[in-house]
This record gives C-alpha cells, sequence and structure tokens, in this order.
C-alpha cells in the first residue's frame, strides 16, 4: 500500500492504495468520481479520459502512483459551477450524445484537442484525433460538429477571461 498525493479538480487528495491500483479506479473507487468510465480494460475505448497536468491521458493506462503530485482533472471537474463547459454545451447542443456512457471521455479528450490545435481544427482533423474514442451508439457526426462548434466558443471564453 502506498499514499498518493494529487490534486482532483482543485482539491487535494491524499489516498492509500494498493501498488498496482490505476488512476481510474482511485477516482472511481477512492473519490467517488463516477464520471470517468471504465469501458474496454484495453485502452482502446477512450472512456476514461482525464487531463494529467493540462494534458489527455486514459487513466486506465496510468497507476494512481505514477499521477502523484500531478493536477488531474475529471469531466466533474470542468464545469464553473452550474455553468458546463463549452465543450459540454456544445456537446448538449449539437446532440452529440446518445446512451452518455463515452460522453465524458469524449469531452476530455475534445476539450484537449481544441487547445492543442486552437484555431486550426477541422472536420478531418477532429475525425483522426478522436479515432482513440469509441462511441457505439452515433456515427460520430453530431460529434464531430460539437467539437467544431465548441472550439469557437473556447476561443471567446478564453478571450473573456
Amino acid at each position: 500500500m502506498s499514499q498518493v498525493q494529487l490534486t482532483v479538480n482543485g482539491k487535494q487528495a491524499a489516498v492509500e492504495v494498493e501498488d498496482r491500483t490505476l488512476l481510474v479506479h482511485l477516482l472511481r473507487d477512492h473519490l467517488n468520481l463516477t464520471g470517468t468510465h471504465v469501458g474496454c480494460d484495453t485502452s482502446q475505448c477512450g472512456a476514461c479520459v482525464v487531463h494529467i497536468d493540462g494534458r489527455a491521458v486514459k487513466s486506465c493506462t496510468v497507476l494512481a502512483g505514477q499521477a502523484a503530485g500531478s493536477n488531474v482533472t475529471t469531466i466533474e471537474g470542468i464545469a464553473r459551477g452550474d455553468e458546463l463547459h463549452p465543450m459540454q454545451a456544445a456537446f448538449r447542443d449539437n446532440h452529440g450524445l446518445q446512451c452518455g456512457f463515452c460522453t465524458p471521455g469524449m469531452i476530455m479528450s475534445a476539450i484537449d484537442i481544441v487547445n492543442r490545435h486552437g484555431g486550426m481544427l477541422d472536420e478531418a482533423t477532429v475525425r483522426h484525433e478522436l479515432e482513440g474514442n469509441i462511441c457505439r451508439c452515433t456515427g460520430y457526426h453530431n460529434i464531430v460538429k460539437a467539437v467544431l462548434d465548441a472550439a469557437g466558443r473556447m476561443k471567446v471564453a478564453q478571450a473573456a477571461e
């Protein structure tokens, strides 16, 4: 057993876990942040994507101990109170979800895509970048529309800050 100290959604956390514990299980089982989903257990689906120090990662591929000292953001940590993050709002407005299981990972990946590509984002780039996220319900069309819409919203939100 090891104690892992990290910041999750802006709050300090210290959790004692087995050394083999994955970050996704620390988040879900120890911190009750169940928005991060376990979909495939093989790092292929992207349902478990979170941000570590501002970078999107599949939390099922990271040992909890590897995240020690890091700043972790989950889907629960991106809204500002009752105000949705621009990506969440764009997914809602563009019907970019159906059952919702993949949505948290899609949103976290999409935020990372916009942060990395900014204004240089087009449909082909979004589709390529989302290849590591699997949705079993949609044809991805509305997800791509949502990401492109959110890119503009995020640009406006950043300019307002």
